[in-house]
């Protein structure tokens, strides 16, 4: 078998023509970020976006001329846009994004969709996301878990998944199972210590595949991990996905809280509802004495939830066994759901589900200027 390489899968792609220029896709300079390993390709074709929704037939194409090479096992094309007059500088208006009628939708069987975000990174984000996505899951709940953090994916080792998603038809993917639920991230198709190069339409349509080109099923509840900040992920998803509503984490000190309310500020210029703030690492016991440190401060999530008139979801303290079970792939809902940090998770999911209440809510249209 011929050793699976950039010239053939280049030459492959080179059998797609761009409809508006007559040329191959390889030949027009369209082809960006192409990634090989272990049999999973990828890569980024850019595009005008004044003809994107158009160019959606050639990303097929092209997604079906390299899955029809031999030692290909799975396929990722997305598309990314880019601008002839190099783009719009600050204070320029950008395009307008097309109305939401003329775009597939996405997720189309999953009841809510709920954000969990931070302002900053190293909050715990990802370790709540999990942590209530399980808690979800033990109510009853059909819970799936979307790993929005392109450049910094931790779901893979926070569920304690190795491997990669298949793709009976090479088209879509089964999302990967553990603890319960279903979850899908783009660290499943590269290696864990691959860094992601990709400028941001390229997460923007990452993020679009993840959610179309997965078979999610009828789900309850889907949470998605945020990446931390105020980005193009965000936009990309209050945007594009009918979001139920968004969860804040944040640690109790005041550049934590600072970095937690633009966020939550952010949520709110898109419509999308903010169910609250969740205080991480509120304190920590000392498991030999008892004695109590608020080494991050305490109560700076409650107090900041009461001054911007949100609710506070509640608390959970800093403690080795979270950390721990994290590490083993077992959460801590999983691994101790009756534990005091368990319970702590469960209490914070039975009140984002009291948010949801089975209301839908139509994606929100963004024009930024």
């Amino acid at each position: 078998m011929p050793q699976l390489g950039e010239a053939r899968v280049c030459a492959a792609l080179a059998t797609v023509v761009d409809p508006h220029s007559g040329r191959d896709i390889v030949a027009a300079g369209m082809i960006s970020g192409l990634v090989i390993r272990d049999g999973n390709v990828g890569f980024a074709i850019e595009v005008d976006p004044k003809v994107g929704e158009a160019m959606e037939p050639v990303r097929q194409a092209a997604e079906d001329a390299v899955f029809a090479l031999d030692g290909v096992s799975s396929v990722t094309a997305v598309l990314t846009a880019h601008r002839a007059d190099g783009g719009a500088g600050p204070g320029q208006q950008q395009s307008q994004p097309q109305p939401q009628a003329e775009r597939p939708a996405l997720a189309p069987e999953v009841g809510a969709i709920v954000a969990i975000a931070s302002g900053k990174g190293g909050v715990g984000k990802s370790t709540t996301a999990v942590n209530l996505a399980l808690a979800l899951a033990a109510d009853g709940l059909a819970v799936g878990l979307l790993d929005a953090d392109i450049y910094g994916p931790s779901i893979p080792r926070l569920l304690g998944i190795t491997g990669r998603p298949e793709s009976p038809d090479g088209k879509v993917l089964e999302p990967m199972r553990n603890h319960g639920i279903v979850c899908m991230s783009i660290g499943f198709l590269v290696a864990e210590d691959t860094p992601m190069i990709w400028r941001g339409p390229m997460v923007m349509s990452a993020l679009e595949q993840m959610l179309r080109d997965v078979r999610w099923g009828a789900l309850d509840v889907l949470i998605v991990d945020m990446p931390p900040g105020t980005g193009d992920a965000q936009l990309t998803m209050a945007q594009r996905v009918p979001l139920a509503g968004a969860v804040i984490v944040s640690t109790p000190q005041d550049l934590a809280l600072l970095d937690a309310r633009k966020g939550l500020n952010m949520f709110k210029k898109v419509d999308v509802p903010v169910f609250g703030i969740v205080e991480n690492m509120s304190y920590f016991l000392c498991p030999a004495c008892g004695h109590r440190s608020e080494i991050f401060g305490h109560g700076g999530a409650r107090a900041e939830a009461a001054r911007l008139g949100c609710d506070f979801l509640g608390e959970v303290r800093l403690d080795i066994a979270i950390r721990t079970s994290s590490d083993a792939g077992e959460p801590i809902v999983a691994a101790q759901p009756d534990s005091l940090y368990g319970q702590a998770y469960r209490a914070i999911a039975a009140n984002v589900r009291d948010k949801l209440g089975g209301a839908a809510r139509p994606a929100p249209r963004i024009v930024i200027q």
